[in-house]
C-alpha cells in the first residue's frame, strides 16, 4: 500500500519561501494526477494545486504565481515551491490525487507558519 510522507514546512516570515517534499513508499502512481491540499485550524480542506500526468499545473487562485508544483516519477515525489509566502497561507499541508474517489491514505502533513 503507498504511504504519502509530507516533509518541508516550519516557520517563515512573510515574503519568505519553502520547499514542500511529498514522498510516496510504495508504486508511486506516476499514472495519476497529484496534488497539494492545505487545511488551516477551523477551515475545510482545500485543493491549490494539482500536477497532470500530463504535465499540466493548475492552481487555486489565491496562490496561482506563488506556488509552483512539480514531481520526479524516478523519485516517487512531488513537490511544491511556495513563494512570497503570506500569513493566511498558514496550514498543514497534505499531498494527494485531486479526485475524491482516488484518494490514496492521508499522510500526516506538514505544518506551515507564516508570521513576522
Amino acid at each position: 500500500q503507498v504511504q504519502l510522507v509530507e516533509s518541508g514546512g516550519g516557520l517563515v516570515q512573510p515574503g519568505g519561501s519553502l520547499r514542500l517534499s511529498c514522498k510516496a513508499s510504495g508504486s508511486m502512481p506516476s499514472l495519476y494526477d497529484m496534488g497539494w491540499y492545505r487545511q488551516a485550524p477551523g477551515k475545510a480542506r482545500e485543493l491549490v494545486a494539482t500536477f497532470t500526468m500530463g504535465g499540466t499545473a493548475h492552481y487555486a487562485d489565491s496562490v496561482k504565481g506563488r506556488f509552483t508544483i512539480s514531481r520526479e516519477n524516478a523519485k516517487n515525489t512531488v513537490y511544491l515551491q511556495m513563494d512570497n509566502l503570506k500569513p493566511e497561507d498558514t496550514a498543514v499541508y497534505y499531498c494527494n490525487d485531486p479526485l475524491e474517489q482516488r484518494w490514496l491514505p492521508w499522510g500526516q502533513g506538514t505544518q506551515v507558519t507564516v508570521s513576522s
